[in-house]
């Protein structure tokens, strides 16, 4: 009988001592990753690399690329993330001057074109890339008999007026963007012969367009969903938006799918710039390899063919391969303008400033 009292206790305290010795499975690494709002990505993806990383991936949303930035920068010290994801070459000057990332020199580099590659201090490195330009209602001018213009000179002849909205620069990305084409494309007061263009600078340019009563307005989604007359409810047929508009609108479009998109995209000579979007490991990450090898996943390829139809840009390694939209929807430029970083980062506040004057005021 003392036997079969002292057996249930004999056996817990073996199941006791089996928990003692055995270690307990390793809580998972905590990754914390600062996005702008538009970061997208498949879930399944995020999943396999939590799984082959033992981690748990956190991501917070900063606001647009410029908010995102700031807040990185004034978290410099205590960062609130390990990887920033979001910066644009609009805000890399700023970005590197602010010293808040780490080099990394990510072997899957050599998958990605020189042309992306605009950080030779490896501490942002491209992930994807897409054209700002101007965006036309198909309906609307094949409906009016108006041609689709083409050149940006000819936004300011009197066919065109009041047919244009674009976005303030001051607080909207494309906007910007569109901005620092006209600039790339025309240059400052002297910099363009006349005989070469119509608008002998971009401010004049742009006057051109307060005159031909262009219309700005805040952000991307008023533009084209209030604005925009194939994109919703708006009146005008053209509006600066992106290269892949096209494909995301049949992407989205109600089954059965129409064999071509209701917009088509303005391909004129300095009406688009190409932006690149960056990652990095802040400096003072809590995990930095992790951060790293989290930064090699964002360029290897199963991410990277991810990327088209969650975000809508290209991914940059040149390996992945493009949804069958993007081939034949979404046609990039044969030559968008571009400007240095640091250029961008020296004038981007006195461009604007100046922008607002002659457009607003």
């Amino acid at each position: 009988m003392r036997g079969e009292k002292l057996a249930p206790f004999l056996i817990l305290s073996a199941w006791l001592l089996s928990c003692a010795v055995q270690p307990l499975a390793a809580a998972p690494r905590l990754l914390r990753v600062l996005t702008h709002s538009s970061f997208s990505a498949t879930r399944t993806l995020i999943e396999a690399f939590e799984k082959e990383h033992g981690a748990r991936v956190q991501f917070t949303a900063g606001g647009d690329a410029g908010e995102t930035l700031n807040k990185a920068i004034l978290a410099r010290g205590n960062p609130l993330a390990d990887v920033l994801f979001g910066v644009d070459n609009t805000f890399l000057g700023r970005a590197l001057a602010a010293d808040i990332f780490q080099p990394y020199s990510s072997p899957l580099l050599d998958q990605v074109p020189a042309a992306l590659k605009l950080d030779p201090s490896r501490r942002l490195l491209p992930v994807d890339f897409g054209d700002v330009c101007i965006n036309y209602d198909r309906a609307w001018f094949a409906r009016t008999g108006l041609a689709v213009p083409s050149t940006l000179d000819d936004l300011l002849l009197p066919s065109y007026r009041g047919l244009l909205v674009v976005q303030d620069p001051a607080v909207s990305s494309p906007g910007l963007a569109f901005l620092l084409a006209t600039i790339a494309h025309f240059g400052e007061k002297g910099e363009r012969s006349e005989e070469m263009r119509a608008s002998a600078s971009w401010e004049s340019f742009w006057r051109g367009l307060r005159a031909n009563d262009v219309l700005v307005v805040n952000g991307w989604n008023e533009a084209y969903y209030d604005e925009f007359s194939a994109g919703g409810r708006g009146k005008r047929p053209l509006v600066v938006s992106y290269a892949t508009s096209p494909a995301a609108e049949l992407f989205f479009a109600s089954q059965p799918r129409p064999s071509q998109p209701p917009t088509g995209v303005l391909s004129v000579p300095g009406g688009s710039f190409r932006q690149v979007e960056f990652a990095g490991v802040l400096t003072g990450a809590k995990e930095r390899d992790l951060a790293r090898k989290f930064i090699d996943f964002m360029l290897s390829r199963r991410f990277q063919e991810d990327i088209p139809l969650q975000m809508f840009v290209y991914p940059a390694n040149s390996t992945a391969a493009l949804p069958d939209l993007f081939r034949s929807f979404a046609p990039l430029g044969p030559a968008p303008a571009s400007l240095d970083p640091s250029l961008i980062d020296s004038k981007r506040d006195g461009w604007i400033a100046r922008w607002t004057r002659l457009v607003l005021r």
